[in-house]
């Protein structure tokens, strides 16, 4: 049975995925995600999620997080935000997805920018790509996502829905 899933702003829950991105294996874990506080319909993307450094998106709609992964996958990694299938702002790390070859006035000029496109999607907080990488870290409490699905790091194993 396929099940459909319909993003409402009031309920404050949208999608999350992890996509492996090192050996092409396909893999890629869905979930659900509470906190970001879209209150405009969009998508962040980042390719720094703690152990894996897979890419890890989270957003209200299909179009806006493919797009997140196609800009991730142009500019080699790094931070994305998408609103209306359009990048709204980016941070470009093609060292690894990790690092910047920018200078650190333009780095944070271009972090400035994220945070700033985040916000006009609703997001209240202070760095929603820290928060968004460690969704991805599956050794601290309590639910994280991988590129194998949703995992309870509390009973050691993934869930299944």
């Amino acid at each position: 049975m396929r099940r459909l899933l319909e993003w409402t702003p009031e309920c404050d829950v949208a999608l999350i995925a992890s996509l492996e991105r090192h050996r092409r294996t396909g893999h890629c874990g869905l979930g659900l995600v509470s906190g970001f506080g879209f209150r405009r319909a969009g998508a962040f993307g980042s390719s720094v999620a703690h152990d894996s450094h897979n890419l890890i998106i989270a957003g209200t709609n299909n179009r806006d997080m493919l797009t997140c992964v196609r800009a991730l996958e142009e500019t080699g990694g790094g931070f994305i935000v998408v609103a209306d299938g359009e990048v709204q702002a980016s941070l470009p790390l093609p060292l690894a997805g990790l690092l910047s070859l920018e200078s650190a006035e333009t780095v944070c000029r271009q972090l400035e920018n994220l945070n700033t496109a985040a916000r006009a999607l609703g997001c209240q907080l202070s760095f929603p790509f820290g928060t968004l990488s460690f969704l991805a870290l599956p050794v601290i409490p309590v639910l994280k996502i991988t590129d194998q699905g949703l995992f309870d790091v509390n009973r050691q194993e993934f869930l299944s829905y």
